[in-house]
């Protein structure tokens, strides 16, 4: 399945704000790729409603500002959705 959406940075700047805090700015870039997995799983357990575990692996084409900004990656907008990153290979 082909990807296209956007990838969330979390940049600190280098230069503090007028209260003297670098609070991290995040910056969105578009990005084409692939869906290489998409699982859920469903955890039954002792609740009325079930757990759902989503684990999906998307492959970009990355550019220069990826290979730099690698560390700061917080999410990734799929389907109009913004999901976690919690892992980066």
């Amino acid at each position: 399945m082909k990807f296209y959406g956007q990838i969330g940075f979390a940049i600190t700047p280098s230069e503090p704000d007028e209260q003297g805090l670098c609070n991290p700015v995040i910056t969105e870039r578009d990005y084409y790729g692939d869906v290489n997995r998409a699982v859920r799983r469903w955890d039954q357990g002792q609740k009325i409603n079930d757990d759902i575990d989503i684990s999906n692996e998307i492959s970009i084409i990355s550019d220069p500002f990826v290979t730099q900004n690698i560390p700061w990656i917080k999410y990734v907008k799929w389907n109009g959705i913004a999901w976690k990153v919690s892992s980066v290979e």
